[in-house]
Parts: C-alpha cells; structure tokens; sequence
C-alpha cells in the first residue's frame, strides 16, 4: 500500500487490520492514510486529496499538471482541487468554478482537469512568470497545443484572471526543458530581444546534429544555453559540455553559456554583447 488509501474501506475489505492501520500508517486526511515510511510527492498528495474529497473533486492546478507528467513541480506544495469546500485541511487548496465534463478526463483512476484546463487555471491564478514556467513543463509534458488552450479561454471569455491568462499563454513556449530555460527566456524578451526560438538543432557541414541550443535566434547565429548542475556532477558530462561548445562555435555560432550564478543584468549584458558582435 504504498499509495494513499481510505482507511475504512481497507478495514471493510479486511486487507488491514485496525492494529496493522494505527502501526504502520499515518493520516494524511481524514480516514485518508499512507504508509510510516512514505516521502510525500506531488502524486501521492494529489491522490489523498482526491480521496479527501469522496472522489467527488477535480484534481486541478499544480496537482493535475504533475498527473499529466509535468516535471517541477513541487511535493511540498498543498494539493490543488476543483471542489465545492471552503474550509479544506490543512494541505489542500480547493476552489469552486463552472468545469465542463468535457475538461474533466481520469488519469489513473482519478478525475482530473484536462491539460488544457490545467493550463487555463494555472494561467489565471498564478503570477505571471510563474504560470508560464508551470504551463511551459505542462505543454512539454502532455503535447498541448497553445491553440487548445487559447480556444478554452473563449468559453470563459470575461471571466475572473482571463486578461491575465491571456498574457501569461502568449508567452508560453513547450520546448523550455526547465524553469531556469522560461525564466532566462522571457528575461531576454523583457529586454528587448527579438523572442527567441527554443530548442535550437545545430548541424556540422555533413549533416550530423551536433548539438540542440536552448533558445537562440538562427538569423544571427547567436545561441544561449542555460547550464544546470546536472552538467556538472561527472567529468564526462564536464568534457562533453566542452567538446560541444567547442564545436557550435566553429560552426559559426556564438553560444553564451549561463549559470545559476549569472546576474539578470549579466545575462542581458552577455547576450547583448553577442549580439552585437553578430550585427
């Protein structure tokens, strides 16, 4: 049992005992129990939530983007529910909108928000960088297209937080692998820069990809890689990251590397400087 579960329902089923429930798991919920050992994942608390609820909510928001395969997301954050209770325990953030049965579907046994009204809400109730951030891991993850979104937001057309969802989807870009990529992407933008193309595949004179940028823009042949530590951790990640920078610099580009470590206006000023070493 190492999913949530309804404690009653096991006892009835006689797959516990009421001695093996109160020794080897804790309620999360109300008769909602996992087991002792159990680290709590953005998964496991929207399931408990769901169970919460009778199985008579939506999992929403955050929640359902990580059942879509969302990456990111976070374990610690309270589940997020479409679900008519204004006073949900602790660890579960509930609100009561119109859904539409055809924006419900179930992922693995659960009712959830489809990925595109997972997207429309997270664009109406996040800040604006945020929710372009959580939409952008959405689309990657469940192949949405902006199109669906933006056709759903028709049909709430003068609701609550549409101005802002508006904004926040025309920002949106599938091909950022993280949060860092969104966030130095629309820093770029903010800056004045033309938008730039993500997931860039850079091929060498025989026609082998040597190498995708993060974004970049093709016209001017500048690129910029968001450097994560996972190209740190191992020597030969190390030397790969080397061999290929070299190598997208002798094919005509030039590659501006960031770090966690990197300023906004160091990041500006980088990118800038390339630029006008390009034009």
């Amino acid at each position: 049992m190492g999913e949530p579960f309804i404690g009653s329902e096991a006892l009835a089923a006689r797959r516990l005992t009421p001695y093996q429930l109160r020794s080897r798991f804790v309620a999360v919920h109300r008769d909602v129990y996992v087991a002792r050992d159990t680290r709590p994942t953005a998964s496991a608390r929207a399931k408990a939530a769901w169970l919460w609820s009778g199985r008579a909510g939506v999992v929403a928001g955050r929640s359902a983007a990580v059942l879509h395969g969302a990456k990111w997301v976070d374990g610690a954050a309270p589940a997020e529910m479409l679900y008519d209770n204004r006073r949900p325990p602790k660890g579960i953030c509930t609100w009561s909108d119109q859904v539409a049965e055809d924006e419900i579907e179930t992922v693995r046994g659960i009712a959830v928000s489809t990925p595109a009204r997972t997207a429309l809400d997270l664009a109406r109730r996040r800040p604006l960088d945020v929710a372009v951030a959580e939409i952008d891991a959405l689309a990657r993850a469940a192949k949405l297209k902006i199109a669906d979104i933006e056709l759903l937001a028709e049909r709430y057309k003068g609701s609550r937080g549409i101005r802002d969802a508006r904004v926040a989807l025309d920002l949106v870009d599938p091909g950022a692998e993280s949060p860092q990529e969104t966030r130095v992407r629309l820093l770029l933008i903010r800056a004045g820069f033309p938008r730039p193309e993500t997931q860039i595949p850079v091929y060498d004179e025989y026609g082998q990809l040597v190498a995708e940028l993060d974004m970049g823009w093709r016209d001017v042949k500048v690129g910029v890689d968001y450097e994560g530590d996972h190209h740190w951790r191992s020597r030969r990640s190390f030397d790969r990251g080397i061999r290929r920078h070299a190598e997208v610099t002798e094919l005509g580009w030039d590659d501006v590397r960031i770090t966690a470590e990197d300023s906004d206006g160091a990041i500006v000023g980088r990118v800038g400087r390339a630029w006008d070493r390009r034009t």
